[in-house]
This record gives structure tokens, C-alpha cells and sequence, in this order.
């Protein structure tokens, strides 16, 4: 980046408009002297006065940063390809929203069914009464730690890692989880 550059297409523009650098100081809010200096090429403007400078003159951030003027044709390239990057955070956004919302759901439905079943009968002896309150507890705790990971990344992290052996470990702990859920409810069921 070529500072000197920078600042003698940002005199240019200023030139172009017919302010003197105190005038343009003003739109910006910044001394006379902090534009003597972006133009003398001693100093670069902040990355927030970047979009005020290029909407101000009419031209881009990367025009501004080159030093020069692109062509139109460049120009409306790289608009498209920035709205299209856009749209697709945008959406990709959207959905992740829309899992977080539906697990966030989940998991409260799950907390609320829990905790009621515990405070109508906080001393039940009925094992399904207590599997079941206890699965819904225990989904509401799952649903929070999945948020956490969600939206911390760490989730898409193993996502991107995933390969058979992730699958394999996946459906092992299901499987184990599977067969303690059910030794435990032929448990409860032998009691009584």
C-alpha cells in the first residue's frame, strides 16, 4: 500500500469537488491538518472514515486504498460478487438462526416439562414418571450444551472435521446411551 499514492488521489478528489482541505475536514469532523497530512501521504484516514471518504467522492474503498480510479466494468464486478457474498451470508445467517431458534425451543419445552413434573411430584416412586421427567431434564441440559457449541463455532468445527471415524464414535455413544436408558427403566421395573 502506497501511502504517498493514497493521499495525492485523495488531494485529486478533493481538488475535484473544489474544497480547500479545511472545508473537507469539516464534512469529516477531522482537522485540517489530519487531511494535510492523508494527502502529504504521512498518515493514513481511520478504517471508519474509509466509507465516509469513498461515498463522499463516489468512488471505492479498494479505488481509495489503489490510489487510482478502476474501470466501471471492474467496478461493477466486484459489486456483484460482494452483493452476491452478501446474499449468501445473509442466508447462511437466516439458517443458523433458525436451527438455534429450534433447539432453544426444544430445550426449554423440555426444561419446563421437566421441572413441572418435578414440582407436582417431587417424590414419585413411578420409574416411567421418573424417566421421563429425568429425559426431559436431561434434554433441556443437552439442548443447552448444543447451543453453547453452536454458537461458539466449535460445533461447525467437528462438523467440518466429521469422517467415519466421528461417525462411528456418534453412533457408539447413542447406542451406549441406548442401552443404559434401558437397563435402567428394566431396573426400576424389577423393583417393583
Amino acid at each position: 500500500m502506497d501511502q504517498k499514492k493514497i493521499g495525492a488521489f485523495l488531494k485529486e478528489l478533493r481538488r475535484e469537488k473544489g474544497l480547500t482541505q479545511e472545508q473537507f475536514a469539516e464534512k469529516l469532523n477531522v482537522s485540517g491538518r489530519t487531511v494535510s497530512r492523508w494527502e502529504t501521504g504521512s498518515n493514513m484516514p481511520d478504517i471508519s472514515l474509509l466509507l465516509l471518504i469513498a461515498d463522499f467522492f463516489g468512488v471505492s474503498i479498494p479505488e481509495i486504498i489503489g490510489g487510482e480510479r478502476k474501470c466501471d466494468t471492474m467496478e461493477k464486478e466486484t459489486k456483484e460478487v460482494v452483493e452476491k457474498l452478501s446474499d449468501y451470508a445473509e442466508a447462511e445467517k437466516a439458517l443458523l438462526l433458525k436451527r438455534a431458534r429450534v433447539i432453544s425451543i426444544i430445550g426449554l419445552i423440555s426444561l419446563l416439562v421437566g421441572l413441572t413434573m418435578e414440582m407436582l411430584s417431587p417424590d414419585s416412586e413411578n420409574p416411567i414418571y421418573e424417566v421421563i421427567k429425568g429425559s426431559c431434564l436431561g434434554m433441556s441440559v443437552g439442548a443447552l450444551i448444543t447451543m453453547v457449541l453452536y454458537t461458539t463455532g466449535i460445533l461447525a468445527k467437528i462438523k467440518e472435521k466429521r469422517s467415519k471415524q466421528m461417525q462411528r464414535v456418534a453412533v457408539a455413544v447413542a447406542l451406549i446411551w441406548g442401552v443404559i436408558l434401558i437397563v435402567a427403566l428394566l431396573i426400576s421395573f424389577l423393583r417393583h
